[in-house]
C-alpha cells in the first residue's frame, strides 16, 4: 500500500520528516518497507535559476538569434544566446546554468555546456515550459511576474507559489497485515500517526453539501440485506466527463494510480483518502430507474469493465437495475453501466458489504481490485455517508453538475461499537511492563477507543466499528503496546526459566548440527512459504486445499520442498546469482484418504559452478557426485550407516540414488528433471536431496554410540578389476562384500568405471578398492588372500562378475 507523505500532512499537522514517521509508522505496526522520493517535475528543476534580461540585442550572424546579457543574483552577469521570438531586455526568466541538466517534456535529458552559437559565446540556456518539463508550450520562454526573485532557485520559487505544482513527494510503501483494514487508506496511517503524537485529525469538510434539484429521484432496493449491511447513494446530473485537472492526476500518480477520467479519479482518490471504496453508474444505463441490490442468478453471464464474460454464482452480491446486473457488488464494474465521455448522469454508490461474501466472490472469480482488497478486510460502516458527500462535492468540483437527488441511506441494523473490559493486570502481565494507569487512558483515547467505565482494576471500553480486528481484551492490549513502544519494553538483565526434560536426541540440536555442517559447506539456509501452487502437485488428490486461499498461487499445503527451493533459484538466478547452494528445514503435507499427515523434511540443492570464476582455473560445474559427497557427509556425521542403497524412481528427478532403512525411504536424491524445472521456468543443471528428517531423528535415537579404541595396527588395500552386466549396481557389490566378510570389512570404494565400445554391449567395468583391518594385530598376507578369494567367489556367484586380472 502507497501513502503521499503530503497527502498525509492534509490530514495531521506534523514537523516529522518523511524519514521519521517512516520509522514511528514501523514502530507502531504499519511497517514501512521503501520510502521513496518522487520528484514532480524530472530532474526537480536542480541547477535551474531565476535570471533577469539586462539587454537583448540582435546576433550579428543569425536573424533569428539574439545575444542577452543576463542578471543571476551572483554579481558576474552571463551572456547567453537565445532564439526565443519573445524574449526581451527587462524580463524575469528561467535560466539553465553551465553543468546542469534539463529534461524536456518530449526526449531525452541534455547537459547545458559553455559553447559558441554563430561566433557568439553562450554560457547558459534561458528556458521554454518544455525544455524543462513544465508543459508542452515551445512557442516562447518562460516570463515570470514581477514578483519572481533574481537568484532565486527555480524549484523554490515554483515551490512556493500559491497552487504549486512543482512539489516534490515522498511515498511510503507500507507492507499491511491483514487485521489493519482500518489503515489501509491515508485517513487510517493518519490516524494511527495521530494517535502516537496525541494530535487532532483534520477531516475533509462535506458540510456544504447541498440537493439541487431532484429532478433524478432512483429508488433503492436491497434485497439481501445479510450481504449489504449499508447502502447510500445519489444521482448528480449535467456532469461533464473529461481529463481531470492536474493536481487530481498528480495526487493518483504519485501513489501509483492511473487516472482514467475525472468521476472515476475521484471515486479513486476518495478511495485512497479516506479507504471507502465507491462506484459511479451512468445513470441513463440504469434500465426501470431504480437500483436493486441482490443475489444473482446461478450461470447467469455478465461482462466486467475489463470486457471479459463472467459466469455467475448465485451466492454473487450484485448490483442491478430492473432489468440486469450493473455491477458485482464490491469487487468489479460491469462495461455497460460504467462511466464514459458521453455521460451525463451519474449514480454515485458507496456501500458497505459483508466481508465473507466479497472475499469469496473475489476469489471465485479472480477479481483482486482497490474496493475488494478492503471489502474483504472488513470497511467502516459509519464512512460511507461521509466518503459519498466528499465524492460528490469532488465531482461537483472537477467535472461539474447538479446533485439531482437526497442522499438514500439504507441502514436497518446499525453496526455497534465493541464493548471490551480490560484490566490493568492483565496489561501489565501480557506486556511485561508496568505502564501507568493514565499513560494507558491517554493510549486509547489517542486510538478513538472509549472510555465508557472504570473501576479499581481496569476498563470498560468501546471500540470503534472501523477497529475491525480489535474485538477482545487481548487485541486492546496490543493496540496499547504498539502504541506505548515494542522499543520501549526493557529487555531484563536475567533471564529465568526452569529446566524442562527432553527427549534424546534433542531435535533442535540434531538439526542445529547439520545446519553448522551445511553452511560450513560453503549452503545458505532458505525458509518458504509452506503455501504453494496446486501445479506443483503431482497428485492432485493428495493435496491440502486452502478453503479461503489469498491467490491462485497460494491454493494448496506444500507436498514437497522441491518447488520451493526451485522458485528460491529462479529468484537468485534472475538477479545474476547463478551458483547457489542451499538447504531448508521444513514440513509437508497431504491428504490420505480422510487423514491429513504431516512431515519433517530437508532438502538440499546445487546448482551452478563449484567456485567463483578465476583467471588461473576453469570453471567447473556442480555434478551428482558434489550433492552425494554432501548427503554422504550428514549420514556420517549422524553416525548412519546401515542403509541400503537403490536407484531412484521419483518423477521429478531424471537420475538418482536413494537410501533406504528398512523399508523406508531415508533419503532420495538426484538431478531434478527438465518437466519439474519447466514449472519454475528454469533451465540448466541442478541436483537435490530430500531427506525424510523424522526418520533421521529416529535412526538417531536408535542409534547406539559406544567408544572404541583407535586401532594400533596398520590397514591395508587391496583392489578388483571386474565387468559386470550393466544392470548391476554398485550399492550391490557393496552389500555383497559387508556380507562376505562382516568384521575386518572396513570400506569398500569404486575409483573407475568404463563401459565403451571395447566392451561387449550390456557391460561395463568397475574397478573396486577394498579396505582391510584388524583392531587386535597386523593383517598376515594368508589371512587376505582368503578374503579377498571369499569375496570374489560371491561376486562371481551374485552378481555374476567376470574378474579382470
Amino acid at each position: 500500500m502507497k501513502i503521499s507523505y503530503r497527502w498525509l500532512k492534509e490530514f495531521i499537522d506534523t514537523t516529522k520528516t518523511p524519514e521519521e514517521i517512516s520509522q514511528i509508522l514501523t514502530n507502531i505496526g504499519l511497517e514501512v518497507e521503501s520510502l521513496e522520493q518522487v520528484q514532480a517535475v524530472a530532474g526537480g528543476l536542480e541547477g535551474l535559476v531565476i535570471g533577469y534580461v539586462k539587454d537583448c540585442i540582435q546576433h550579428p550572424n543569425a536573424d533569428r538569434l539574439r545575444v542577452t546579457t543576463v542578471n543571476i543574483g551572483t554579481g558576474t552577469d552571463l551572456q547567453i544566446v537565445c532564439g526565443a521570438p519573445n524574449v526581451a531586455a527587462g524580463q524575469k526568466v528561467v535560466v539553465a546554468l553551465i553543468g546542469s541538466t534539463v529534461y524536456p517534456t518530449v526526449g531525452e535529458p541534455f547537459k547545458i555546456n559553455k559553447s559558441k552559437i554563430r561566433g557568439e559565446v553562450s554560457e547558459g540556456m534561458i528556458c521554454a515550459e518544455d525544455e524543462i518539463g513544465l508543459g508542452d508550450d515551445h512557442a516562447g520562454i518562460i516570463v515570470l511576474n514581477d514578483d519572481a526573485v533574481i537568484g532565486v532557485m527555480a524549484k523554490d520559487y515554483y515551490s512556493q507559489k500559491e497552487g504549486a505544482k512543482i512539489q516534490d513527494d515522498y511515498v511510503f510503501e507500507i507492507g499491511l497485515t491483514p487485521n489493519r483494514a482500518d489503515a489501509a487508506s491515508h485517513l487510517g496511517v493518519a490516524r494511527d500517526l495521530a494517535a502516537y503524537e496525541r494530535s487532532v485529525i483534520k477531516m475533509p469538510d462535506v458540510s456544504g453539501i447541498i440537493t439541487d434539484n431532484h429532478d433524478l429521484p432512483i429508488p433503492i432496493i436491497v434485497e439481501d440485506e445479510q450481504a449489504c449491511l449499508r447502502y447510500s447513494g445519489l444521482t448528480i446530473s449535467m456532469v461533464t466527463v473529461k481529463e481531470s485537472p492536474d493536481w487530481l492526476k498528480d495526487k493518483l500518480n504519485v501513489i501509483g494510480v492511473r487516472p482514467v477520467n475525472n468521476v472515476v479519479d475521484v471515486t479513486n482518490y476518495v478511495l485512497h483518502e479516506l479507504g471507502q471504496p465507491l462506484h459511479a453508474f451512468d445513470a441513463d444505463e440504469i434500465t426501470g430507474g431504480k437500483v436493486l441490490i441482490k443475489k444473482a442468478k446461478k450461470d447467469d453471464l455478465f461482462i466486467t469493465l475489463d470486457d471479459i464474460e463472467r459466469k455467475l454464482s448465485a451466492d454473487d452480491l450484485m448490483i442491478c437495475n430492473a432489468q440486469e446486473p450493473m455491477c458485482i457488488a464490491g469487487v468489479f464494474g460491469g462495461t455497460k453501466s460504467g462511466v464514459k465521455l458521453t455521460t451525463t448522469k451519474i449514480f454515485l454508490e458507496s456501500a458497505c458489504f459483508n466481508s465473507v461474501s466479497i472475499r469469496k466472490t473475489s476469489k471465485r472469480h479472480g477479481l483482486k481490485t482497490d474496493a475488494s482488497f478492503r471489502f474483504e478486510r472488513g470497511t467502516d460502516p459509519e464512512m460511507t455517508v461521509t466518503a459519498l458527500k466528499r465524492a460528490a462535492l469532488l465531482i461537483k468540483e472537477v467535472a461539474g453538475g447538479q446533485i439531482s437527488s437526497e442522499i438514500y441511506d439504507f441502514y436497518p441494523s446499525p453496526v455497534n461499537p465493541f464493548n471490551v473490559t480490560i484490566s490493568y493486570s492483565n496489561v501489565n502481565r501480557l506486556i511485561g511492563k508496568h505502564i501507568p494507569v493514565e499513560e494507558i487512558k491517554s493510549i486509547l483515547q489517542g486510538l478513538n477507543i472509549q472510555i465508557t467505565g472504570e473501576t479499581e482494576e481496569g476498563l470498560i471500553l468501546k471500540v470503534p466499528a472501523y477497529k475491525v480486528d480489535v474485538t477482545r481484551e487481548v487485541d486492546i492490549i496490543e493496540e496499547i503496546l504498539r502504541m506505548y513502544g515494542y522499543n520501549n519494553i526493557e529487555i531484563p538483565a536475567q533471564v529465568k526459566a526452569s529446566l524442562n526434560y527432553a527427549a534424546k536426541p534433542d531435535k533442535e540440536q540434531v538439526q542445529n548440527i547439520v545446519a553448522e555442517l551445511l553452511t560450513a559447506n560453503g549452503f545458505n539456509e532458505i525458509l518458504s512459504n509452506s503455501l504453494t501452487s496446486l501445479k506443483y502437485s503431482d497428485n492432485p488428490e493428495e493435496a491440502v486445499r486452502i478453503l479461503n486461499p489469498l491467490s491462485s498461487d497460494l491454493d494448496v499445503m506444500r507436498g514437497s520442498l522441491l518447488f520451493s527451493g526451485l522458485e528460491a533459484i529462479a529468484y537468485n538466478q534472475n538477479r545474476r546469482s547463478p551458483n547457489l547452494k542451499f538447504y531448508e528445514f521444513g514440513k509437508t503435507y497431504r491428504l490420505n484418504k480422510e487423514e491429513f499427515l504431516e512431515s519433517s523434511r530437508l532438502s538440499v540443492f546445487l546448482t551452478g559452478s563449484k567456485q567463483a570464476e578465476q583467471w588461473n582455473s576453469p570453471l567447473k560445474p556442480v555434478n551428482f557426485y558434489d550433492l552425494k559427497s554432501t548427503v554422504d557427509a550428514i549420514t556420517k556425521r549422524l553416525n548412519l550407516k546401515e542403509f541400503n542403497t537403490e536407484d531412484c524412481s521419483s518423477s521429478n528427478l531424471l537420475f538418482g540414488l536413494k537410501y533406504k532403512k528398512g523399508e523406508r525411504t531415508l533419503v532420495e536424491f538426484g538431478k531434478v528433471a527438465p518437466s519439474a524445472l519447466k514449472k519454475t521456468d528454469l533451465t540448466g543443471d541442478i541436483f537435490y536431496a530430500d531427506l525424510d528428517w523424522d526418520l533421521l531423528l529416529k535412526a538417531v535415537r536408535n542409534n547406539k554410540i559406544t567408544y572404541q579404541e583407535v586401532s594400533r595396527f596398520p590397514s591395508v588395500r587391496r583392489d578388483l578389476s571386474m565387468l559386470l552386466n550393466t544392470g548391476v549396481t554398485f550399492g550391490q557389490l557393496k552389500q555383497i562384500a559387508e556380507r562376505s566378510e562382516r568384521k575386518l570389512l572396513k570400506e569398500v570404494n569404486v575409483f573407475d568405471v568404463y563401459q565403451g565400445d571395447k566392451l561387449a554391449q550390456g557391460k561395463k567395468s568397475y574397478a573396486l578398492s577394498f579396505i582391510l583391518q584388524d583392531d587386535e594385530k597386523t593383517l598376515a598376507d594368508k589371512q587376505i588372500d582368503a578374503i579377498m578369494q571369499k569375496l570374489i567367489v560371491n561376486f562371481e556367484k551374485e552378481a555374476g562378475a567376470e574378474i579382470r586380472k
